[in-house]
């Protein structure tokens, strides 16, 4: 089994409970980076992952919406802390569907945060790691992207976006030494969701993490978490659409 890539752990979404549950399984002798919006507030994380064992834990202001301030953020991640060994796309957010519904600049603002600014995220990424010669990308995907349901069709419409470019820019990074690792996970019982009731299949962040930490090991190109939804993807294909629109969030 391949080691994961030496170099800083890069958590983009620095307090999302995914993201730092990944970073706190590989902070042992690493600085890690949480990058996130009011990043003084993250005494708590920074305290997780170095009783984890990280050398040094830096935060960084990043808001995923100002598309001008990645390239900048990126270069002072490389240029300040080190090449960077694995970065974690974990920022997002659910929306309100009824909303998104009735005012089309929260639709656009939900499409805006969780697909136009990965897609700039990722293209700066992959050419930084293009230049460094090595790297992993761990792109968080969803079921809502695997068929779009009428309950989440934002939401979902633009983690299946998302998911189709991660595939493509997966297959551009083949043998450039630079793995992306696309994660299609479930209902996840955490923050985002609270309120909410779970779905079957449901998982924690900490199921989430353990999976995509077993993916980067493996180079896998996805990771599927938990792994009994491999089925419930291949059977969604086949239900009638009259059934369908009426599926649940």
């Amino acid at each position: 089994m391949a080691e994961i890539d030496d170099g800083v752990v890069l958590v983009l979404g620095g307090r999302s409970e995914i993201g730092v549950a990944v970073a706190r399984r590989l902070a042992a002798g690493r600085v890690v980076v949480l990058a996130a919006r009011r990043s003084g507030e993250l005494a708590e994380e920074r305290r997780e992952l170095t009783a984890a064992g990280a050398t040094a834990v830096h935060t960084l202001e990043f808001d995923a919406d100002d598309l001008g301030s990645h390239q900048p953020l990126l270069e002072k991640v490389t240029a300040e802390y080190g090449r960077i060994g694995v970065a974690v796309l974990a920022f997002g957010v659910l929306g309100d569907q009824e909303r998104a519904e009735r005012d089309p600049a929260h639709a656009v603002a939900v499409v805006h945060t969780d697909y136009v600014a990965q897609v700039n995220v990722l293209t700066i990424l992959a050419n930084l790691l293009r230049a460094q010669g090595d790297g992993q990308i761990v792109v968080f995907s969803s079921i809502a992207g695997v068929r779009v349901r009428r309950a989440n069709y934002v939401y979902g419409s633009a983690k299946a976006g998302l998911d189709g470019f991660a595939s493509g820019l997966a297959d551009a990074l083949y043998g450039t030494g630079i793995h992306l690792l696309l994660v299609r996970s479930g209902f996840v019982i955490g923050r985002m969701t609270e309120g909410m009731d779970p779905a079957p299949l449901s998982s924690t962040p900490d199921q989430v993490a353990d999976g995509v930490v077993a993916g980067l090991r493996r180079r896998a190109r996805t990771a599927v978490v938990p792994g009994t939804l491999r089925l419930m993807f291949f059977a969604m294909r086949f239900v009638p659409q009259s059934i369908w629109r009426r599926m649940p969030r």
